[in-house]
C-alpha cells in the first residue's frame, strides 16, 4: 500500500507544473468560451475607476483581464496572433489552444512522453490544415451572396452592418482587399453621435487650425509636411548675436515669400505633423487654404495613400513651384464635419479608400459595434483572400473524424497526440452548442452520424432548433483563413505550454551603485 502511495504521490510531483499550468489555461478559456456562437453571451469588463465595456470580442476581454499567470499570458498571445493576422476568430483560436492543451495533458497523465504528445500533435494539426484547405470553397466576386453571408455570421447577425461592409467592400474594390498590406477593418471608425454611414474616401481626427476661416475645399491640390509649416529655426545661442539674428529675420523673410507659391499651386489643404506658424495660418485663412496641424505620421500616411501626395520637409518650400509640384496631392473635396468633429477628404488621385462609420446611442454600446463591424471586416477580407468553409464547428467535426481515421494507421505514441488534436477540433462545437442550451454530448454524437450518412461536411448544429442543417445552404459560414490561422496559433502555443517542466521566478537585476 506504502508503495503505491509512494508512486501516486511522484506522478503527481512530476505532473504539478503541467496540470498547474493546464488550470490556469483553462481559467482563461472559461472567460471566453460562454461567448461563442450565435447564442454566445456578452461579458462586462469594469475597470478601477468604473469605466464599463461589454463584449462579445475574445480579445478585448483577454487583453483587458487582469492575468498574471505566466501560462495563461502565453494563451492570450493566441488571441493577440490571431487579432494582428486575420482580424476575426480569436474566441475560436483561444478555445481551441485551451482544449488543445486539455487533451495534451490528459495524454501526459496517463503516461505518454510530453515530445510523442507534442510530435503527434503537430502531425495532426497540419493534416487538419491540410484537410481545411482541400474543403475550402472560393468566393465568386464581390457580388457573391456567400460573401455577405459571412459578414452577417461574424457581425453577430447584425444585418445593418453586414450590409455597411459588403456596401464598404465593393467601392473599395477586390483588388485592393487582395493586397498583402491591406487591412479593411482599419476602415472603421465609430462615433455616438453618428448615423451608419459609408464614407468613400478617409477620414481625418483632427481640426483645422483656422476653422473659423474655412471649412471646405473643392477639387484642389494637397500639401504633407512632416515638419512644422514654420520658418527654419535657430538656435538660441545664435540668436544673441548680430549674425544670428540676421539669419533669423532672414529666414523669416524667406519663408514669408514661400507662402505666394501655394495659391500659384492652387493648394488648398496643408497637413503637418506639428505646429504652424500664426502669419502663416492667417495667410492660409485670408485665401481659403485648410490648415491641419499636429497629425499622427500614420494619419499622414493615410493622406499621402489617398492623395498621392509625398510628404516634405519645410526646407522644400524654397524650391521652385514647378519643383514642388511633382510633390503634391490632390482631393476633390476635403470637408469639416462638425458633428463628427473631423475632417473627411474624398476623390483623392492616388489609393482608393472608404471609411466605413458606426452609430450608436451611447458610449459603452458604440465600441462594441466597431468591433463587431471590425470582425465582419476581417472576415469578409479573409474570404476574398482564401476562401470559405461551413461555420459553427462543422467542418471542425468532419476534420476530427478523418483524424481518427488517420490515427488508426499510426503504430508509434504520437497516435495519441493526433487524437488530442481530434478530440480539441470537437470542442468549439460543444461550446456553441453548450451555450445555446443543449446537451454536447449528445449533438456531437448527432451530428457525427450524419456527417457520415450524408458524406457531407457541411452538416451542422442549428442552434434555433437543435436539429442538424446543411450549413451552405443556411449561410452559415466562416473564412478558411480565420480556422487555420486559429489552429495554428493554438497548437504552437499548446505545444509551448506542454513542454514547460519548471517555473522559476527570475531574479532581479542588480542596481548600480
Amino acid at each position: 500500500m506504502s508503495g503505491a502511495g509512494q508512486g501516486s504521490s511522484d506522478g503527481e510531483e512530476r505532473y504539478s507544473t503541467l496540470v498547474n499550468n493546464a488550470s490556469a489555461v483553462r481559467a482563461i478559456c472559461s472567460a471566453v468560451e460562454g461567448t461563442l456562437g450565435p447564442k454566445g453571451l456578452d461579458t462586462m469588463l469594469v475597470g478601477l475607476q468604473g469605466e464599463v465595456i461589454i463584449t462579445n470580442d475574445g480579445v478585448t476581454i483577454l487583453e483587458k483581464m487582469d492575468v498574471t499567470h505566466p501560462a495563461a499570458r502565453l494563451l492570450i498571445q493566441v488571441a493577440r496572433s490571431q487579432q494582428k493576422q486575420i482580424g476575426d476568430g480569436t474566441t475560436t483560436a483561444t478555445v481551441l489552444a485551451g482544449a488543445l492543451v486539455g487533451e495534451g495533458v490528459a495524454q501526459v497523465t496517463r503516461g505518454v512522453p510530453v515530445a510523442k504528445v507534442v510530435s503527434g500533435m503537430q502531425e495532426g494539426i497540419e493534416l487538419a490544415i491540410q484537410s481545411l484547405r482541400s474543403r475550402s470553397r472560393a468566393i465568386q466576386g464581390l457580388d457573391d451572396p456567400n460573401l455577405r453571408r459571412i459578414a452577417f455570421t461574424a457581425g453577430r447577425e447584425q444585418s445593418e452592418i453586414a450590409d455597411l461592409v459588403i456596401a464598404a467592400a465593393r467601392q473599395l474594390g477586390e483588388d485592393k482587399l487582395r493586397e498583402p498590406g491591406s487591412r479593411f477593418s482599419d476602415c472603421i471608425i465609430s462615433h455616438d453621435e453618428a448615423d451608419n454611414e459609408v464614407w468613400p474616401g478617409i477620414i481625418l481626427n483632427q481640426k483645422p487650425i483656422n476653422l473659423h476661416m474655412v471649412t471646405e475645399i473643392h477639387a484642389a491640390n494637397v500639401l504633407v509636411l512632416q515638419d512644422a509649416f514654420e520658418p527654419e529655426s535657430v538656435s538660441e545661442e545664435s540668436l544673441v548675436t548680430e549674425a544670428g539674428f540676421q539669419r533669423y529675420m532672414q529666414l523669416k523673410e524667406q519663408f514669408r515669400n514661400s507662402l505666394g507659391k501655394l495659391l500659384e499651386l492652387r493648394i488648398g489643404l496643408i497637413a503637418v505633423d506639428r505646429g504652424a506658424d500664426p502669419e502663416a495660418e492667417q495667410f492660409c485663412s485670408d485665401h481659403g487654404i485648410l490648415i491641419v496641424q499636429r497629425v499622427p505620421r500614420k494619419d499622414l500616411q493615410l493622406l499621402c495613400e489617398h492623395t498621392g501626395a509625398k510628404p516634405l520637409r519645410r526646407t522644400a518650400l524654397k524650391k521652385s513651384a514647378h519643383e514642388l509640384e511633382a510633390a503634391l496631392g490632390h482631393a476633390g473635396q476635403a470637408v469639416y464635419d462638425e458633428k463628427l468633429a473631423r475632417i473627411r477628404i474624398s476623390k483623392g488621385r492616388g489609393e482608393p479608400f472608404v471609411t466605413v462609420i458606426v452609430g450608436a446611442a451611447t458610449r459603452e454600446v458604440i465600441g462594441e459595434r466597431a468591433r463587431i463591424a471590425m470582425d465582419a471586416a476581417a472576415a469578409v477580407q479573409a474570404a476574398i483572400r482564401g476562401g470559405y468553409l461551413p461555420g459553427g464547428g462543422a467542418v471542425e467535426m468532419a476534420v476530427a473524424h478523418e483524424l481518427e481515421r488517420h490515427r488508426e494507421t499510426l503504430k508509434g505514441l504520437e497516435g495519441f497526440g493526433v487524437a488530442a488534436v481530434a478530440g480539441a477540433l470537437r470542442r468549439p462545437l460543444s461550446q456553441i452548442v453548450i451555450n445555446a442550451g443543449y446537451n454536447p454530448l449528445e449533438k456531437v454524437e448527432e451530428l457525427r452520424a450524419a456527417q457520415l450518412a450524408e458524406d457531407n461536411d457541411a452538416m451542422g448544429i442549428d442552434c434555433d432548433t437543435g436539429k442538424v442543417t446543411n450549413f451552405l445552404e443556411a449561410g452559415i459560414l466562416d473564412p478558411t483563413d480565420v480556422k487555420i490561422h486559429a489552429l495554428r496559433a493554438a497548437g504552437e502555443v499548446a505545444a509551448a505550454v506542454l513542454r514547460i517542466h519548471t517555473v522559476i521566478k527570475m531574479k532581479q537585476p542588480f542596481e548600480e551603485v
